[in-house]
């Protein structure tokens, strides 16, 4: 599968649409890295579990997801991407 988002793309992301509704398997989304308190990672919901979800780069080779951070709170994910562009 390729990486929906490439380096030098731009997206629209939207905080007020996780607001509006819960992350559905399949968004694009932000989020807070759970460690460092800067960064931001744009990763896919793979799996939603009672207020936590499993995020998921689309490039598991050279991704920083739940597999070696777990499982995400909803309270950490800062916006929906809504558009990319190139």
């Amino acid at each position: 599968m390729l990486p929906a988002l490439l380096p030098g793309d731009l997206v629209l992301a939207d905080p007020r649409a996780l607001r509006r509704s819960e992350p559905q398997v399949g968004d694009i989304v932000v989020a807070r890295h759970p460690f460092k308190g800067n960064v931001q990672l744009i990763k896919r919901v793979v799996s939603i579990e009672s207020g936590r979800v499993r995020l998921s780069g689309d490039n598991p080779a050279e991704s920083t997801d739940s597999r070696g951070l777990g499982l995400f709170p909803v309270t950490e994910l800062v916006a929906k991407v809504l558009v990319k562009a190139h």
